[in-house]
């Protein structure tokens, strides 16, 4: 999209930050149906909606195959991981997949493992660092970072440092914020 609007300018460089919408998780995290009863009680799911645009766009979201509602701290190391060994887009794009589709638990160091090897990073080492506390406090520090400055959702976009954006929107909508955030 913003290469076809903007023809002469080099694609946005994007960068993924820590950010934990359920930092209160225990590392295990917690079954999947009490945390949507204790979000929106038993009146039922509130993934409906974001299901039926899935659709509309191609994306088979499998929100009923999601059973762990994960405390996301080594999902945020293996991004960051994947950012030291030039594959952070490929990571997050395999943890999304993963997650959202195929409803991956992401508290299973094992199924981090295997969501890294599909995005292109080598198992073993792969395995020895997610056996660590390794970046563990670097990613707690980012999302304290991310709080301290307003994020209190996701998706958040900040775009040159100068704007921001929070929610699902458009493409147009962020379109027009990178182009506003250059000229600033």
């Amino acid at each position: 999209m913003y290469a076809e609007q903007a023809p002469d300018e080099e694609p946005p460089a994007v960068r993924w930050l820590p950010f934990q919408l359920n930092p209160d998780l225990p590392p295990q995290g917690i079954s999947r149906q009490d945390y949507i009863e204790r979000k929106w009680g038993k009146a039922g799911n509130k993934y409906e909606r974001v299901s039926a645009v899935g659709r509309e766009v191609g994306i088979p979201f499998a929100f009923d195959d999601i059973k762990v509602q994960p405390n996301t701290v080594d999902a945020h190391r293996l991004m960051l991981y994947g950012l030291k060994h030039g594959r952070e887009d490929e990571v997050a794009e395999s943890l999304f997949r993963g997650y959202f589709m195929e409803g991956a638990n992401l508290t299973d160091k094992s199924a981090l493992a295997a969501i890294g090897e599909r995005a292109g990073l080598e198992r073993a080492p792969l395995d020895a660092y997610l056996a660590t506390d390794e970046d563990r406090d670097v990613i707690l520090q980012g999302d304290i970072e991310a709080r301290q400055n307003g994020v209190n959702g996701v998706p958040f976009f900040i775009f040159n440092r100068k704007a921001a954006v929070s929610g699902a929107h458009e493409p147009e909508t962020l379109l027009k914020a990178m182009l506003d955030a250059a000229k600033a």
